[in-house]
């Protein structure tokens, strides 16, 4: 019996350190508040061109060399199209007024 006694207890400490090694199956969830928050972007506005305005500095846009592929009209001398998103505008090369604009969708 002692020794039945004797080998429960020994066997309960050596198991003891292995059960508390493996640790809980728990995961910290942090706070809502802490969790990162995507932030959408804001829709820019359409930009609203007009004729014999200037073209706002830094405005991104695309020259259109190929101008008969999107069915626009040649270009007069000392003017060139160009695309800013959808928009196809005429502009002057050193002025950088617009002659006319197309707007797309």
């Amino acid at each position: 019996m002692k020794r039945l006694l004797l080998t429960t207890v020994a066997l309960s400490l050596f198991a003891t350190p292995m059960a508390f090694a493996a640790g809980p199956h728990v995961q910290y969830v942090p706070p809502h508040h802490s969790l990162p928050q995507h932030v959408m972007p804001k829709p820019q506005p359409k930009p609203h061109w007009q004729t014999g305005h200037r073209m706002p500095n830094g405005t991104h846009y695309t020259a259109v060399s190929d101008w008969k592929r999107y069915h626009l009209r040649q270009p007069p001398k000392g003017q060139h199209w160009v695309k800013v998103g959808n928009d196809y505008l005429l502009i002057g090369i050193t002025t950088g007024l617009i002659a006319t604009f197309l707007q797309g969708n």
